[in-house]
Parts: C-alpha cells; structure tokens; sequence
C-alpha cells in the first residue's frame, strides 16, 4: 500500500487540496470542505494508497509550478501525474493535455478527436470526474458556443483561469499552508 501524501495549498482563486504519491500528483481540487473528504477517499481507494498528511518532492514542484503558472510565468506543467481513471476518462485526459495554453476546445472538438463525434456527454462527464485541476486543464473546455459551461471549482474560476491564459494580469502568488490531515 503506497501513502497519499496531501498537502493544502492556498492559490489566488482560493484553497487547493493536493495529493501525491511516488508515482506523481494525482489530486489537485479547489477546496470545498463537503467534498474533500470524499475526493480523497476516491483517490486513495484507485491507487491503493493510505491518505497522510505531509509533502513530497512532487507537491514541492507542484507548489513551485503553480507558483509560477499564477504569476503568468509558466504555459506547461512538468510534475509528474498519476490520475488513473476508466481507459475512456484516460484518453479524454490525455487530450485535455493537448489543448495549447490559452485556447479552448469544445466537447465536441474533443469527442471528434477521439473518433466518437456522438460522445460530447460521455467527454463532459470524462471531464468533470479530472481531479488534477488547473494541470489537467478541463477549465478550456467550453460548450459548443463558445460559453463556459460546467466547471467544479465555479464559473469565475474557469473564467480567470482562461482570463490568465489569453494574457490577462497575473494572479497572486501562491502561498503555502500546513498539510492537512484526513478526519477520523
């Protein structure tokens, strides 16, 4: 049984829940204290792992990388990831990937990418169950039209986010805050 180490980060957009293990990072979400419990349990439950407090080298390049990324300095992500998934939400993730910083695609540019053009639900629920937000970058996928659509961490995230990504102002730095510990 390998160890889920978890660490909260606070970001300019608001509290972040981080996990990883050797193999990478495999949780990155917006804090929201009725799903965070849930969330890494989830996660513990798919890599076979025991949730526990700390750091790790990868939360460390992860901090640094978001850091970086906020201050409108960094395009592309370099820690290792971990986010085992179905083969379908696997694949959906690796396109998510391949969207440059800054562009968006739709769900249904990426359900044609995938070579099922009928699948837009089936890449939006893919989509929505990421859980290395900001890293795996669902925030630029968009509905068909263009508009925002779903997004876990809120609409006004997404929409910095995108904001950040097509030039806008750099956000606040990000601050480290103490590891937090799973409830008994």
């Amino acid at each position: 049984m390998s160890a889920l180490c978890v660490a909260r980060l606070e970001s300019p957009l608001g509290p972040l829940v981080a996990g990883a293990t050797a193999g990478g990072v495999c949780l990155l979400e917006f804090s929201d204290g009725r799903r965070d419990e849930r969330q890494l349990e989830t996660v513990a439950r798919r890599l076979g792992g025991e949730v526990v407090p700390g750091s790790s080298p990868h939360l460390d390049q992860l901090r640094l990388e978001l850091h970086e990324y906020f201050a409108g300095r960094r395009r592309a992500f370099t820690v290792p990831l971990q986010a085992p998934g179905t083969g379908f939400e696997e694949q959906v993730w690796a396109e998510l990937l391949r969207i440059p910083y800054g562009e968006t695609r739709s769900y249904e540019d990426l359900a044609r990418t995938l070579g099922r053009p009928r699948a837009q639900r089936a890449v939006g629920t893919a989509n929505g169950r990421n859980r290395v937000a900001i890293v795996i970058p669902c925030h630029r996928v968009v509905n068909k039209d263009g508009k925002l659509g779903g997004y876990g961490g809120g609409l006004w995230r997404k929409q910095a986010l995108l904001d950040l990504e097509r030039g806008g102002q750099p956000l606040l730095a990000l601050r480290p805050e103490p590891a937090i510990s799973r409830r008994a």
